[in-house]
């Protein structure tokens, strides 16, 4: 199969995938807001940051793991698979036993540390070990095969098992919360979407990859990146994670509730945006294994112009539409003040800024530069803290966002001069000049929304005024990027023709 094809499966499934982790992370919040109140909502999201924290004990098993995979999947060299596979699985259980042993100390100490009045401090533990469940599972059954199959690209199979248990979770969310249920029995029954997921894999691994021998002599040396890659799971880790943890411990649950349902539309679009790298980034990565320069260059600069297009679109759209979906979905709600047009400002630029990094971010795991990029990771994830934690305690939850965008800034400013340096070999000014126009018309649409009021009855009129707001920048930013980036468009319409008529050849990487 070739790549073009494997790319269209992956981001098919990717799409999909991600349009169930939107339907989760828009109905859950909902029912918990609604059936338990936003108290137990920012306890939850509390906890699951937390959980989600520790899986840095995975000490960047996958990505190294993943990379070296490259080469002997090409050459097609079984043996050296299955030894690389037969080490990482031992590295995933030894991380495993390690991430049990943090979530232990969680449902210990956790209950003592938050300002909770409706749970005691049993079932807040009894929470915190059922979330924490959802992650040990993951070490010990699902963590191997990730690895293989994302490096194959064959990525679709995770997203369809991912799809499955992500049912599973709405279907029993909303069963618990519909009969106000008790949420610690929630908690725990949810548990058993990890099961449906890892059992999906094991039945296609056990169809497909007959030749998979987890006995094999493990090649350690073939992972020893690991150590590298965990800095990239550190800044991963401190985008997602850390936010939640300071407020946590800076502000209330409350203020936690309202950074979780703000985040939950940011992380939805970042999930459906992450379609268009995590499906190229096995092809990017085959292409620089096996030294191929030119295509890396074109293919590079055509993926940044129509990725650039795309998140000014979506951003532009959002920075409009924010407040307007945050007052339907939180109405209803008035234990706390959700509605604050300043923090949605905050949370779309940082979404923007976060993802004006991606292309040159792919590139680092394609080319497996993590050595040569920890520092610069460790950097911004300080920033994140060093800059957060006194904003935060000085003004809330805009001090966090404060935090975050001076850290996206200064990993922006790096990569833009990093990645053509050491892996495309092209001027850096090619990704400025893209960059300087995502501002230029992202700047345009803040100024509009200052004289322009949307208000919305339902979900209708907001889909209505999302159609037509979306059609509207569409045609804007596609008309200033002829202007500005007519090359390259013309390239992609002839890569798009070719794709059309199925004439795909050796040039063509996605």
């Amino acid at each position: 199969m070739s790549r073009t094809k494997f790319f269209i499966n992956n981001s098919l499934a990717m799409i999909l995938q991600q349009i169930v982790n939107f339907a989760v992370a828009f109905i859950v919040p909902r029912f918990l807001l609604v059936a338990y109140g936003s108290q137990i909502n920012g306890l939850v999201v509390s906890i699951t940051q937390f959980i989600t924290y520790f899986a840095l004990v995975e000490a960047g098993i996958s990505g190294a793991s993943v990379y070296s995979l490259y080469k002997p999947l090409a050459e097609k060299n079984i043996s050296e698979i299955n030894a690389i596979l037969s080490a990482s699985k031992r590295f995933y259980f030894q991380s495993g036993y390690i991430f049990l042993f943090l979530t232990t100390l969680l449902a210990i100490f956790y209950p003592f540390f938050v300002d909770n009045n409706i749970l005691s401090n049993l079932q807040i533990a009894i929470i915190v070990f059922a979330i924490g469940m959802t992650g040990v599972f993951d070490f010990f059954t699902l963590a191997k095969y990730r690895v293989l199959l994302t490096a194959d690209q064959k990525s679709f199979v995770i997203s369809f098992a991912t799809i499955i248990s992500s049912i599973i979770k709405i279907i029993l969310v909303v069963i618990f919360c519909s009969y106000r249920l008790n949420v610690v029995w929630l908690q725990v029954f949810l548990v058993i979407c990890v099961y449906s997921r890892s059992l999906v894999l094991w039945i296609y691994m056990s169809k497909n990859y007959k030749f998979l021998n987890f006995k094999e002599k493990p090649n350690n040396e073939a992972i020893k990146d690991r150590w590298n890659v965990l800095y990239l799971q550190v800044l991963l880790s401190a985008q997602n994670n850390i936010p939640i943890i300071i407020v946590t411990f800076f502000t209330s649950l409350y203020q936690v509730s309202v950074y979780s349902i703000y985040n939950m539309v940011i992380s939805g679009i970042i999930g459906i945006l992450s379609v268009f790298s995590s499906g190229l980034a096995a092809s990017f990565g085959d292409v620089i294994a096996k030294k191929e320069i030119t295509i890396l260059q074109k293919a590079n600069q055509e993926f940044e112009t129509v990725y650039y297009m795309i998140i000014t679109i979506v951003y532009s759209v959002g920075m409009l539409l924010m407040i307007p979906f945050i007052k339907l979905y939180t109405s209803g709600v008035n234990d706390v003040n959700y509605i604050l047009p300043i923090l949605s400002f905050l949370f779309v630029f940082n979404g923007l800024l976060n993802n004006i990094k991606t292309p040159q971010g792919m590139l680092v795991v394609s080319a497996g530069m993590y050595r040569q990029t920890r520092w610069q990771s460790t950097i911004q994830a300080l920033l994140i803290v060093v800059v957060g934690v006194p904003f935060t305690y000085l003004c809330g939850l805009y001090g966090i966002l404060i935090g975050l965008i001076c850290s996206n800034i200064y990993r922006d400013i790096d990569l833009l001069f990093f990645i053509p340096k050491y892996v495309t070999k092209l001027s850096y000014k090619y990704s400025l000049k893209k960059i300087l126009l995502i501002l230029f018309n992202f700047g345009l649409v803040c100024v509009s929304s200052l004289y322009i009021t949307i208000n919305c009855n339902n979900y209708f009129e907001w889909v209505v005024y999302a159609i037509i707001i979306t059609v509207i920048v569409s045609l804007w930013v596609l008309l200033t990027n002829l202007i500005f980036n007519r090359q390259n468009i013309i390239n992609i319409c002839i890569r798009l023709k070719l794709l059309y008529n199925k004439k795909f050849n050796k040039n063509i990487l996605v």
